[in-house]
This record gives structure tokens, C-alpha cells and sequence, in this order.
């Protein structure tokens, strides 16, 4: 078993694998960017390294980085947790190339897996079934043309190493081909570096199931049950539930094989989710591909408490070389657990993005509640990373008991300073359809009016009495060192909220009449028009992406452009003009 273990990542799941590690008596490697320094990651592992600025770029995506930092730390092995590099077959390579371990599949099964095209051939040669699709990437909006009149509208159009709900588009006529099409190129490209798409028959509110999934390096596989994710807005999961509402056993089983056959088609060796939709047609249910995710999961705490099996822990016995220590029969699912992600977004304001100083934060507890989350107190959620940073778990011997569990754990959960998601999930608990189980993946979508969600309070709190000692951090070398001052007076201090940036005095005033503002904090992807052109009402006119999430800013009204006022790459506030119409 490896000694020390370098976790290239950040937030939630960092501490997560660093508690994994430590009941495991492996020493952990935190790194950390500018605005983490002193984030909790840090301080629950035995060292911590500074790993560049803040943007993820420059740190966390920071290859040549990350293994110089594991080098000169000591450490065997790396775990990228999820996000970031965690599906980067290039660093899996880099690390073993560097005479580490990859606690992770091998990089042949990730590139494999990444490419959504790929990965749907190699599913039908195993038989693993696959909705209708194309079976190599298009090049125009005039292949959605074609492949609808074959199969129907509506089509989903994904880019080829797409995930995590980018580069994913769907086209319900012909009227939305051109759009759709462009979309999922422009995400593929932005985010993945491939601006490939390819073509799926659309299943109109299915289930999302997935399946988690072991294989060790000596040929064995398992599957450990499902998930149900169909919770989500725009593709990003919300709330998991193990196991799901709308499965028989028969279903179940047949899922299970199939996810097992999916990670032996690609020599699998190590733990991954395979995710399928559920779709209840008149011959009764049929469920198809969707894709395989080949690192530990977001929601794979649930599966944990059902099953009683650690999957991080068992995810690096697997790496060190270890075979499974349970077989397909020593299985078994007890009980039912739920998960919700508390993201820094406001529900009440269509989910827009929320960072920043968190000024309370009380966390439930008693029986049959686990939190895991990157803070332990007042603190800050940065701009620049996913708005995901707790997650609320919640289990009891049954559906109807995890429920109520859940909603005593919700009352409980105080988050002041941003708004968060916390409003949302008490509000579907008196949903009638999610209650019973019967919802689908357009629960958002169909049910969001209806829910009673209540407003985000009034941000910024004033930041607690310093005391007259504290815990300061020091870097020395790139190394992170804690020690405690006594005095008075103020205290430089790591984990608080990220310094403002100042904005840009070029740009007019948000209150300039034609205005086109930002509606939420964030990075200009694109800009989609020119001075001097026309637009329509509702037209995009900027794609803005907030805390990993991309939304295109409309005009109001039609017009001509009289001045652009940012280019791609400038960082916006709120209210910030972008676009000028006359």
C-alpha cells in the first residue's frame, strides 16, 4: 500500500479522499491555488503545496505542476478525485510516466471512454444497448436534417468528448437544428478542446440511472446498484437517490450486467460509473447507454451508505494493485439513502451563480446524516471553480424514513452570506412528484413554477470578532505551514473571501440606456455580434460562463449595435454593461 498520496484536486471531494486516506494510515498531499490558500482541503491533509494562481489553469489544470509538487513531496501516487484532470488521459499518463501511480483507470480505458462516439461503438460490439445514433461525428447542421427525417424529432446534438451536461444540445425542429448544432460544437471546443458532435434520438424525459461499477487489475468486476440522477437542470444533477424509485429487479439486474460487460469491453481497472436512460415505452421499460464517467462520482456517497462499501478506499486498493475483496454475491443493498448537492446558486433567480463570503455555516447531524462539504465554518466559496461545495446526505431503512430525515436535516442546514440551493430542496419535498418517486429528468423544467421556493436573504454579513490568538499560514519553499500567533490587531488570513477586482473604468455605466448588462458574475466566453449589426429581441449577443456553467446573454430588445464593451476572456460583475444597442 502506498505511503503518501498527492490529491490533485480541491473543495469537497479533496477532504473527502484525504479522510479516506487517513483511516487507510496513508499520509495525503494537499494542493492548493492563490484564493484556496487555507480553503479546509488544506488543512485536513498532513502537507500542502501552492500550486500557482487562481485560475484553474494555471493551477489545478497545471500538469508539469502538479507532478513536480508530487515529486518534491514524496508521494507514490496521485488521485485526481473528479473534475479537473480526474478524465485527462494525458496526466494519467504524465503521472506514470513520472514513476507514480494513477489511482485511476488506465489511460487507454479513459480515452476510450471519453470519446462519446467511440464509446457507443464500443458499447455495441459488447451489447450493451445504445439509443439510435450516429456512428461517426457530423460535420454540418444539415446532418440533423437528415438523421430527423430517419428518426424523428427531437435530436440531441453532443460533442464527442462532451460531459457534465457540456456541449450537449437538443434540436426539437427543424427550426432549432442550426442553433443546437452550433451550441454543442462551440461547448465542445470551449471545454474539451473538440469541437466534434455527433447525433442521438432524443428520449423526451427519461430516467438517468447509473450504475456504479468496480474492476480490478486481475480481470474482476462488480457492480454495487444504482443511482438515480434524474434530478437536474440542464444536465447538471441535483439530487441521487440509491436505489431508484422506478426500478424493478428485473430491471436492476439487467443494468448491472450490462454495466459490468461495459468496464471488462474496456479492460477497466478501477472504480467508474456507467450511466443509462430509462425509458418506460409501451413494451415496457428500455434503458440505453448514455456514458461512462471513469472516476469516482459527486453522488457516490449514497451508494456508500446503502452498501456499506467505502468506494474512494476501495478505488485506491484497486490502484496499489490490490484484487476486490468482495465478489458479486457478497453484495447487498440496505436501507435508502438521498443525496443533495448545495451548490452557491439561487434557485429563486433561475439558479444564477452566488459565490462568495459564506458568514454562517451550521451543518445538520444525529442519526443517519453525513456531510461533505469544504467548509467547517464561515468561509468563502471562490468565483472561480464549481458552485458545488457541500453535499448533504441522508439515509434511512426506507424511502418514505430518508425522506423525513432529510427534511429535519434541511431545517437544520444554516448557510448565510450567498444564497444557495438549500431553498430548492425544501420546496420539492412538498412536490407531490418527487415525493412518490414518479418524476423524470424535466422535473425542473416541468415542476420549477409550482414550487414555493423561498428568496435568497441579504448577502453580506460582517466578518466575525478576531480573536487574540489564531492559526495564521506561512508558505515556505511552496509548502504550507500553520502556525498560531498571539497579539492583537489584524491577521492576514487564508479561507476568507477572495479580494474584489476592481472594474474596468473604460466600460459604461450598467445604468447607459440600451444597455445589455450581465446578469451574474462571471467570464465572456464569446461575444456574438459586431458593432454595427442588427439584432432581434431575445438574440444572444455573449456566451458567459459562471462558476463552470455557460448561458448566453439575450438582447431585450431588437436593435442595432452601437458598442461592444468586453471581448472573450474579460471577467464581468453583475449589471456590468457587455453590449450597447442604439
Amino acid at each position: 500500500m502506498f505511503g503518501k498520496v498527492l490529491i490533485a484536486n480541491r473543495g469537497e471531494i479533496s477532504v473527502r479522499i484525504a479522510r479516506a486516506c487517513r483511516e487507510m494510515g496513508i499520509r495525503t498531499v494537499a494542493v492548493y491555488s492563490d484564493v484556496d490558500r487555507g480553503a479546509l482541503h488544506t488543512t485536513v491533509a498532513d502537507e500542502a503545496y501552492h500550486v500557482g494562481p487562481t485560475p484553474a489553469p494555471e493551477s489545478y489544470l497545471n500538469i508539469e505542476r502538479l507532478i513536480e509538487v508530487a515529486k518534491k513531496s514524496g508521494a507514490e501516487a496521485v488521485h485526481p478525485g473528479y473534475g479537473f484532470l480526474a478524465e485527462s488521459a494525458a496526466f494519467a499518463r504524465a503521472v506514470t510516466e513520472a514513476g507514480l501511480v494513477w489511482i485511476g483507470p488506465h489511460p487507454n480505458a479513459i480515452v476510450a471512454m471519453g470519446s462519446k462516439v467511440e464509446s457507443r461503438r464500443i458499447m455495441a460490439r459488447a451489447g450493451v444497448p445504445i439509443t439510435p445514433g450516429t456512428e461517426e461525428p457530423v460535420d454540418s447542421p444539415e446532418a440533423v436534417f437528415e438523421f430527423a427525417a430517419e428518426h424523428g424529432y427531437p435530436v440531441a446534438v453532443k460533442a464527442s468528448a462532451g460531459g457534465g451536461g457540456k456541449g450537449f444540445a437538443v434540436a426539437h425542429d427543424k427550426t432549432e437544428a442550426e442553433a443546437a448544432y452550433a451550441r454543442a460544437s462551440r461547448e465542445g471546443e470551449a471545454y474539451f478542446g473538440d469541437g466534434s458532435v455527433y447525433l442521438e434520438k432524443y428520449l423526451p424525459s427519461p430516467r438517468h440511472i447509473e450504475i456504479q461499477v468496480f474492476r480490478d487489475k486481475h480481470g474482476n468486476g462488480v457492480h454495487l446498484g444504482e443511482r438515480d440522477c434524474s434530478i437536474q437542470r440542464r444536465h447538471q444533477k441535483l439530487v441521487e437517490e440509491c436505489p431508484s424509485p422506478a426500478l424493478n429487479p428485473g430491471t436492476r439486474a439487467s443494468m448491472g450486467r450490462a454495466a459490468v460487460a461495459a468496464a471488462d469491453a474496456v479492460g477497466y481497472d478501477s472504480a467508474g460509473t456507467v450511466e443509462f436512460l430509462l425509458h418506460k415505452g409501451e413494451a415496457g421499460d428500455e434503458f440505453f447507454f448514455l456514458e461512462m464517467n471513469t472516476r469516482v462520482q459527486v453522488e457516490h456517497p449514497v451508494t456508500e451508505e446503502v452498501t456499506g462499501v467505502d468506494i474512494v478506499q476501495t478505488g485506491i486498493r484497486i490502484a496499489a494493485g490490490e484484487p476486490l475483496p468482495f465478489s458479486q454475491k457478497d453484495v447487498s443493498w440496505r436501507g435508502h439513502a438521498i443525496e443533495v448537492r448545495i451548490n452557491a446558486e439561487d434557485p429563486a433567480a433561475g439558479f444564477v451563480p452566488s459565490p462568495g463570503a459564506v458568514a454562517v455555516y451550521e451543518e445538520p447531524g444525529g442519526p443517519g446524516v453525513r456531510v461533505d462539504s469544504s467548509l467547517r465554518g464561515p468561509g468563502a466559496v471562490p468565483e472561480s471553480y464549481d458552485p458545488l461545495f457541500a453535499k448533504l446526505i441522508v439515509r434511512g431503512p426506507d424511502r418514505p424514513s430518508a425522506l423525513a430525515r432529510l427534511r429535519r436535516a434541511l431545517a437544520e442546514f444554516k448557510v448565510e452570506g450567498i444564497a444557495t440551493t438549500l431553498p430548492f430542496f425544501r420546496a420539492i419535498l412538498d412536490d407531490e412528484a418527487f415525493a412518490s418517486g414518479d418524476y423524470t429528468t424535466g422535473f425542473v423544467a416541468e415542476r420549477m413554477d409550482g414550487l414555493s421556493i423561498e428568496p435568497a436573504g441579504p448577502a453580506g454579513h460582517d466578518t466575525p470578532d478576531e480573536k487574540t490568538s489564531r492559526e495564521v499560514e506561512v508558505e515556505v519553499d511552496g509548502r504550507l505551514f500553520r502556525v498560531r500567533v498571539f497579539g492583537d490587531g489584524e491577521v492576514a488570513s487564508g479561507g476568507g473571501p477572495p479580494p474584489r477586482r476592481s472594474g474596468r473604468s473604460t466600460r459604461r455605466s450598467a445604468a447607459a440606456e440600451g444597455a445589455i448588462a450581465a446578469p451574474m458574475q462571471g467570464t465572456i466566453v464569446k461575444v456574438l455580434v459586431e458593432e454595427g449589426r442588427e439584432v432581434a429581441a431575445d438574440e444572444a449577443v455573449c456566451v458567459l460562463e459562471a462558476m463552470k456553467m455557460e448561458s448566453e446573454v439575450r438582447a431585450q430588445r431588437a436593435g442595432r449595435v452601437l458598442k461592444v464593451l468586453v471581448g472573450a476572456g474579460d471577467t464581468v460583475r453583475p449589471g456590468e454593461p457587455l453590449v450597447v444597442l442604439e
